[in-house]
This record gives C-alpha cells, sequence and structure tokens, in this order.
C-alpha cells in the first residue's frame, strides 16, 4: 500500500510540474509526507492505513504547492462534520471531522480537500463578513482536488492500481459543477452584487459558495502554484474595511509579491480593479 502511494505521488508531482518535468527531474522537489492520524472508527469501512493512504493523496493534491510550509499532525474523524475544529488536540493537532465512509472515497476527498484548505489557510475564530470567500476557496479546493485525483489516479502505475476509482472522482466533481451555474444572462459580478447581502449574512451557504467556486476554479486551474497565496488570507482579515474590495486588496498587499497578480485575477473576476483600490 505505501508502495502505491508513493508511486501515486510522484505521478501528482509530475503532472503539477508540467511537461518540462521530464527535462528537470534531478532538480525536482520530493513531496513530503504529511502526518495524517485517521481515528479509528467502523463507519470508514477500510483498513487504517488505507484510508489514511485516501487522505494523504487527497491532501498532496494541494500541499505540493506549499514547499516550504510544515504543518502539526491532522487527526481525522469520518462522522461529526464536515468540519474542522477550532480546539486542537493535546499535543497541538488539527481535529477534522467528515461526514462518511464505506467505499464512498470521492466523498471522502470532496470533504478531507476543504477541511484541508482550511488548514492551509490558518483558519481561526476571527470573525469578519467575507467568511464566505474562505468557504469559497476551501470549494475551489475541493473540485480542483476531485479533478487532479482523476488524473493521478488514472496514471497510477502500482501493481495494486486505484486507476479503476479515477473515473469516479471526476464525475463526482463535475456533478457538483453542474448544479453550480450562473443564472442564464448574468455575469459573475451581477450575481455577486444581487448576493453579496445574503453571503455576509450567512457565510456558509454551500450552494452559493460552489457557484462562485465554480467561477473561480479555472484561475486556480490555470496557476496552481499560486494555492500557496491563501496562507496569507488571514492577515486580510485583521486591522482592515470589510468590503469584499478592501478585503482582496489586504490579502494581495499581504502576500509575497508573486502572488499579487494572482489576486488581481481573482479580484477581476468579480469586476474589481485592485490598483483602484486603496491600502
Amino acid at each position: 500500500m505505501r508502495q502505491r502511494l508513493l508511486a501515486m505521488l510522484a505521478v501528482s508531482l509530475a503532472t503539477s510540474l508540467g511537461p518540462a518535468a521530464d527535462e528537470k527531474k534531478a532538480d525536482a522537489p520530493k513531496p513530503r509526507e504529511l502526518d495524517i492520524r485517521p481515528v479509528t472508527h467502523d463507519a470508514w469501512g477500510n483498513s487504517k492505513e488505507t484510508v489514511r493512504d485516501i487522505l494523504v493523496s487527497t491532501a498532496n493534491e494541494l500541499w505540493v504547492y506549499f514547499p516550504k510550509r510544515s504543518l502539526n499532525p491532522i487527526l481525522v474523524e469520518p462522522v461529526g462534520g464536515p468540519i474542522s475544529l477550532y480546539d486542537r488536540g493535546r499535543n497541538g493537532e488539527y481535529r477534522v471531522r467528515l461526514d462518511t465512509g464505506d467505499n464512498l472515497w470521492s466523498q471522502w476527498a470532496y470533504q478531507f480537500a476543504h477541511e484541508f484548505g482550511h488548514i492551509l489557510s490558518s483558519y481561526d475564530e476571527v470573525a469578519h463578513q467575507n467568511k464566505w470567500f474562505e468557504e469559497t476557496v476551501c470549494e475551489v479546493a475541493s473540485l480542483f482536488v476531485l479533478r487532479r485525483m482523476a488524473e493521478t489516479w488514472s496514471k497510477d502505475p502500482s501493481p495494486a492500481s486505484w486507476k479503476r476509482y479515477a473515473p469516479a472522482h471526476r464525475k463526482y466533481a463535475e456533478a457538483r459543477i453542474g448544479k453550480a451555474k450562473l443564472p442564464d444572462g448574468m455575469t459573475l459580478p451581477q450575481w455577486y452584487e444581487a448576493n453579496a447581502r445574503h453571503l455576509v449574512r450567512t457565510g456558509e451557504d454551500r450552494d452559493r459558495n460552489t457557484l462562485v467556486a465554480v467561477q473561480l476554479l479555472p484561475v486556480f486551474e490555470k496557476t496552481p502554484e499560486h494555492w500557496e497565496a491563501i496562507a496569507w488570507l488571514p492577515k486580510a482579515k485583521k486591522g482592515h474595511s470589510e468590503s469584499l474590495p478592501d478585503f482582496l486588496k489586504a490579502w494581495q498587499t499581504a502576500c509575497p509579491e508573486k502572488h499579487r497578480a494572482f489576486v488581481a485575477a481573482i479580484a477581476a473576476k468579480f469586476g474589481m480593479d485592485l490598483e483602484k483600490v486603496k491600502s
């Protein structure tokens, strides 16, 4: 099982690096192993090793874009969620609860990718009006990961291949995407203007968050190396105006220079020009 996982991680990394990866094999970074600890529970319906391997495979589709990041261990339960708890374990472990089990592996991936997105964006209890945007980014993570896993698993070269399960990941993602379309004739800026107050009030309206996530997904898929930018979202929440343009501008300002054009591209999807927003 471990050999299969390592083979899959290698395929995932090569895919993320693009066509030039073969020319730079000597320089390619090695995936760092995450410490993900599934809590023993009958609901998993699989061996603890299998559960861990699938969760690591899920997380790695994002983790590869955080080369300098380190994380505490992640404890994962299959019931009571999906949620990332603010309370940590006794040794500082992240605590994630899903709402899945048996062999619903695409559902595992969908839920865990969302929660892993919260972990990578250093989630906290700071209250702010753009919580919906954080939730939307994590929804992007779910869709992004499922589509990437469909590719990674389809190229799994190991003897005990998961290749036959790859189409299920794509089908699961496309089903979510298909249900989250803009109304006919409406652009995202128009839709946001009509829904902004509701988004601020609720924060976790999964249907609306997914609709926006589907619109943002192409930006993340085109330049996935900028996933790292979400690590600076916490700085945008503190001490700034809570309008969306100001929030995105604060995020852009907090980011390293290499990620600022990416944040501008996200803002542009909402019809916002961050150059016109004062810091």
